[in-house]
């Protein structure tokens, strides 16, 4: 298991074990987490699994792809640099106590 920090669109901070071989939006979702739509379940269609990461699981992601930036621009709060589509990073990737923060909406 690996351990995240996900601060929820309300400020809170919460601690998340997962499991390596999920995707992040599914993890957070399992947590039992608010914040993350994923409409498209996870296919990098629809950008309303967005989130934000701290900049040590930047340097261990590898960039995202075109189609990832593409789909960001469609996010519901604007993306920058630290953006991801959480459908897209395996937590197999991150680093251990990896924090990822939610935006305010995705919708």
């Amino acid at each position: 298991m690996t351990k995240l920090t996900v601060i929820t669109p309300a400020g809170e901070s919460r601690a998340v074990e997962a499991d390596p071989s999920t995707s992040l939006m599914e993890a957070i979702r399992d947590a039992g987490i608010d914040g993350i739509v994923a409409e498209c379940g996870g296919t990098a269609a629809c950008a309303t699994c967005h989130v934000f990461v701290d900049e040590a699981a930047q340097a261990a992601l590898e960039p995202a792809d075109e189609h990832e930036e593409g789909m960001l621009e469609f996010a519901a709060v604007e993306a920058t640099a630290a953006s991801r589509l959480s459908c897209q990073v395996r937590v197999a990737d991150l680093p251990e106590g990896a924090v990822v923060t939610l935006p305010d909406t995705q919708l």
